[in-house]
């Protein structure tokens, strides 16, 4: 697999305000970029982090006012961003964000709601889904996404799902009046463009979460987007959701960009809603996999999933990110007929939409992708040798 600039970058690119992060032996640290005809432009002595060009009142608006030195061409970078192959002593991407939370939100979609019902009826067997499959649609029907969650028509389709003991923690959190919201990563541990992503080497049935991820400030104003990957381990939160931690949050199991998107007069919120993401995944073997869906479909706003994450009763100083949940739960099965998908180390993941640009990494297991040293303390200390702290 190879990264180029063409395939990565947002169809508009050249009247887009790309944001990201590079990582610059020549400092030991990170730098934040802006992409602009074709180069990376390091304006980190203007924004020391994305966190604080997050909170400008205009951000896409601050970044047109600013300039900085070039790190070298997009496509030298990208050629150095691809592991194991990385040069330690040339830049490379990072993740588009640094000390921001990173959530995620999860069962938005009626089409992965019903695969997390399934997950939870077979217990993390996935010689069981196929099976249960038929049995839930048969019993619930496979189409929710007409049922408002919280609404009337909600409450009644909960108390006809509890009488035919159907019922579901899932099903609570797809329908019901309160989304589930969830820590995805701690600040500063998401990775980039081009980097393995990890598979908790105990899980054998598992996949990757396409998504839209909001960029959101610490006064709760989206001001952009990007793509990622939630990476999850079916059988792992199949036999508990108490094991979603677990599940969810592994060495390298959350891939960020490639670049934020700021919202400005050729981008908006919704420009987001209308986003057709496509999932594309290449196996070591020659097994493919394509799909396509529509953030059109979504049961809950970005806006509503937004004030149920921050608000009076939740503060974010440093700001968030926010995955607005998978409209996949890929099924095509790979080797066993009824067992459907899961990951083998080696798979090449690519999620995709015009507006956004495309997100590559290659899977690995988590304690063979690169360990995370690099944290929030190291950052401070960092920038604080550059003289970069106000």
């Amino acid at each position: 697999m190879e990264l180029e600039a063409a395939a990565i970058l947002p169809t508009d690119a050249e009247q887009a305000c790309l944001i990201g992060r590079v990582w610059n032996p020549e400092v030991s640290g990170p730098c934040v970029v802006v992409y602009r005809d074709g180069d990376l432009l390091d304006i980190t002595p203007s924004f020391p982090t994305v966190r604080d060009l997050q909170e400008q009142t205009y951000p896409a608006a601050a970044v047109a006012q600013t300039t900085g030195p070039s790190l070298g061409s997009l496509a030298e970078i990208l050629e150095n961003s691809l592991e194991p192959t990385v040069n330690p002593d040339r830049p490379r991407l990072l993740a588009p964000v640094d000390l921001q939370a990173v959530k995620a939100c999860g069962v938005t979609f009626a089409e992965s709601l019903l695969e997390r019902v399934i997950e939870e009826q077979a217990k993390g067997d996935a010689k069981q889904a196929e099976r249960i499959r038929e049995e839930v649609q048969s019993r619930i029907g496979s189409d929710l996404s007409q049922v408002k969650p919280g609404s009337e028509a909600a409450l009644e389709l909960k108390q006809l799902l509890i009488e035919r003991k159907l019922w579901s923690q899932y099903l609570e959190v797809g329908i019901g009046p309160d989304p589930e919201v969830f820590s995805k990563a701690q600040p500063m541990a998401s990775v980039g463009l081009g980097a393995w992503v990890g598979l908790h080497p105990i899980s054998s049935w598992n996949n990757p979460e396409p998504e839209v991820v909001l960029a959101i400030n610490s006064r709760a104003e989206i001001v952009g987007a990007m793509l990622g990957n939630d990476v999850n381990l079916r059988d792992v939160e199949g036999r508990s959701a108490l094991l979603l931690g677990k599940a969810k949050d592994n060495n390298a199991s959350c891939s960020l960009g490639p670049f934020l998107r700021l919202f400005d007069a050729n981008f908006s919120l919704e420009d987001v809603k209308q986003a057709e993401v496509e999932l594309e995944i290449i196996g070591p073997e020659g097994f493919r996999l394509d799909g396509s869906s529509s953030m059109n479909r979504i049961s809950r706003s970005p806006e509503e999933l937004t004030q149920a994450t921050i608000g009076p009763h939740h503060q974010y100083p440093d700001g968030l990110v926010l995955f607005l949940g998978t409209m996949f739960a890929p099924t095509k099965d790979r080797d066993t007929p009824g067992e459907g998908f899961t990951h083998k180390v080696g798979d090449w993941v690519t999620i995709k939409t015009p507006r956004l640009g495309a997100l590559s990494n290659q899977v690995a297991l988590s304690p063979d992708c690169l360990p995370w040293t690099f944290g929030t303390a190291d950052l401070m200390r960092n920038l604080a040798r550059r003289g970069l702290l106000n």
